[in-house]
């Protein structure tokens, strides 16, 4: 059975599936589902509690109305039951004024709140049992519930197209379920006790596979070139510095330059907290490089680290004499042309770039060092396709993370690099004061805002959307927030903003006016995450802060307090456990653990960024003790005689997904 064979499948459908990355049924079923909805009981109206989901069995009292107003609608209708009456609410949903008059009764789940004697449901689903609902990642031309069809008629093929990898053994050792009966149970659960149970094999098996993969890395580590790096060369860069650096940036670049001078290539990473000078150090590597007769590139997950890298280097590499040059994906044919050619002819000894930089038709001259900045959001792939620009000699490799990690998780994970930690910040910095901001002190926060900016100094509002959430009208979305901003409480102040769907000269465009400070607030989604470096900036406001993990909360603080006066984060928010440790410490290294504790190290590393979901659909990773499992599991495939055939078999599994992630990235 194929694809095109489920019913409901049509060319068109067929091509949405092939956009999402959807090419067999193997693949329909590795695209597992990213939450679940748990319906739970029938709850008489009376009894619904505000603040919970919940499911209600009612008839339609009347006809739905719709209300308008531009692009946005809200769509009302009374519905009752025995207890009483409540009122569901649908926003942006206008087509359900066909749906609702096509019955009487509704069994309707969704979130409750309640105004008086009244009760409301928001954008509740309209569901025809009680059961756990699957919930997929939006495909577009695939509505939820004809992607479940689809995937309940794959699951009739589940023996064949999920087949058991893993020896019998390994299932019973470290008490996991076999692939099929998994399967089943991540997108038809009966509990969702057997959807952790399922997510823990299949996140057992990805770490698996990517132990295998970097200790297969790290064993072929080839022969690379030994740069003459003379004696005096390190203190010499940081002499031609504007600053004194740290006994720990001292300590980390002279980890780095012995790499340098080895034989076999470099594969380090470098890793400390924010501001504490991780891009000086990478700096410092790219200069020696140079000096030694290399090139160096620099690759930077978003357009805006990139272009504050450039600027950096424009600053600290150019009066050394070293020419640097910025490339980046969406650049003008001819401006792209005359790029290429500085970066193939040398005459840009130090490229700094998106992943624009290891596209098709990018050669380097003799690239000698790769460096990669905001580690977590690369993966193995990516990182494998920028050294392959180096040609047969690989160039060393240096990737930096600006998320603090647990040594042992490090380890564990990026099992192929060696690791250096930067333990220390530079003098002078002022912790960033931090609160936790109820909805009722909103207008206070934004009247002290208001007066920093009357003071000459300039903020961040950060949002989690570009656009009004139909599941949830609560989120402050970028553009309707800007707007409100504008019309009250920063009416009359430069505003300006930005997110990740902007064109990039407007991007520029707008971050260039606030750092120059003609604009005084940025509001914006997380693309000023990290690479904004601007020292007036002394406010920063994260609207809806629950929907953040700590580590990127930590990333959007050290946004501010870099001008070395009094500094403030807002977290607009309930307050929680997880937001409070944040109000408790500027240590970015003790929040990236109480975040591992908290949510584990997918919530700390992404889920598909670093390149440990290998495979498709990227489940969410457990907790450090299974990635210490799988570690164990895989040194004891690999050093015991009896498991040679299935640690081949395996392996060649490990490096099939590996090359299937690397002929993604070098398409993407």
């Amino acid at each position: 059975m194929e694809l095109s064979d489920l019913t409901g499948v049509g060319k068109t459908r067929l091509a949405a599936l092939h956009a999402a990355g959807i090419d067999s049924l193997r693949d329909l079923l590795y695209a597992v589902p990213m939450k679940y909805r748990d319906l739970g009981d029938v709850t008489p109206v009376c009894d619904v509690r505000a603040g919970e989901r919940q499911t209600v069995r009612v008839d339609r009292l009347g006809e739905p109305k719709v209300f308008r107003r531009g692009k946005l609608s809200r769509v009302t209708c009374l519905f009752r039951d025995a207890s009483g009456e409540v009122q569901g609410v649908w926003f942006n949903q206008p087509w359900m004024t066909d749906a609702l008059p096509r019955r009487q009764t509704f069994l309707l789940h969704g979130k409750a709140e309640r105004s008086g004697k009244r009760v409301r449901l928001t954008n509740p689903s309209l569901e025809d049992s009680l059961r756990i609902v699957p919930v997929y990642k939006p495909i577009d031309g695939l509505p939820q519930k004809t992607h479940e069809h689809l995937v309940r008629q794959a699951l009739e093929t589940v023996e064949i197209a999920c087949a058991e990898n893993l020896p019998a053994w390994v299932l019973k050792r470290y008490e996991l379920p076999p692939a099929p009966e998994a399967m089943r149970a991540l997108h038809a659960p009966q509990r969702m006790a057997d959807v952790a149970t399922s997510q823990r094999r299949f996140a057992f098996e990805q770490m698996l596979y990517y132990q295998i993969a970097v200790a297969d890395l790290k064993g072929a580590r080839r022969a690379g070139r030994a740069m003459p790096i003379p004696d005096g060369a390190q203190d010499a860069f940081w002499r031609a510095m504007p600053f004194a650096p740290t006994a720990a940036q001292r300590r980390t670049l002279g980890e780095v330059v012995a790499d340098m001078r080895m034989t076999a290539a470099m594969a380090r990473m470098v890793q400390g907290d924010v501001g504490c000078g991780k891009t000086a150090i990478a700096f410092g590597a790219m200069a020696l490089a140079v000096q030694a007769g290399y090139q160096a590139a620099l690759m930077a997950p978003t357009e805006i680290l990139a272009r504050q890298h450039y600027q950096s280097a424009q600053k600290m590499l150019e009066p050394m004499g070293i020419s640097c040059g910025l490339f980046l994906g969406g650049m003008a044919a001819r401006e792209r042309r005359a790029a290429l050619a500085a970066i193939q002819s040398g005459a840009w000894q130090a490229v700094i770039g998106t992943h624009a930089l290891i596209g098709e038709g990018v050669a380097y001259r003799q690239l000698g060092l790769c460096v990669t900045d905001e580690q977590h959001r690369f993966g193995v792939a990516q990182r494998t396709r920028l050294l392959q620009k180096g040609g047969d000699v690989p160039p060393d490799l240096l990737v930096m993370s600006a998320t603090p990690i647990p040594r042992t998780l490090a380890l564990a994970v990026f099992g192929d690099l060696d690791v250096s930690v930067v333990d220390e910040l530079p003098p002078g910095r002022t912790p960033v004061k931090t609160r936790i901001v109820p909805e009722v002190k909103r207008k206070e926060m934004y009247l002290f805002l208001r007066g920093q900016i009357e003071q000459g100094r300039q903020a961040y509002v950060v949002c989690p959307l570009v656009e009004e959430d139909e599941a949830d009208e609560q989120r402050k979305a970028v553009e309707s927030h800007f707007e409100a901003l504008c019309r009250g409480p920063l009416k009359g102040i430069p505003v300006g903003l930005t997110h990740g769907r902007q064109p990039s000269a407007d991007k520029a465009t707008v971050l260039q006016a606030f750092s120059e400070g003609k604009l005084r607030v940025l509001v914006a989604t997380t693309v000023i995450e990290v690479g904004m470096n601007v020292p007036a900036a002394t406010v920063m406001v994260v609207e809806n802060a629950e929907r953040y993990g700590l580590a990127q909360l930590h990333q959007l603080r050290g946004r501010v307090g870099r001008g070395g006066g009094e500094s403030w984060c807002f977290l607009v928010a309930k307050e929680n456990e997880r937001l409070r440790a944040l109000t408790q410490t500027n240590d970015g290294f003790l929040i990236a653990q109480k975040d591992l504790e908290l949510r584990g190290p997918g919530e700390l590393l992404g889920t598909r960024q670093h390149g440990v979901a290998l495979l498709p659909g990227g489940v969410e990773l457990g907790n450090l003790a299974l990635l210490t499992a799988a570690s164990e599991c895989a040194v004891m495939l690999a050093g015991e005689p009896e498991h040679t055939d299935t640690f081949a078999q395996l392996k060649r599994r490990a490096l099939e997904l590996a090359q299937r992630a690397l002929r993604d990235v070098s398409v993407s």
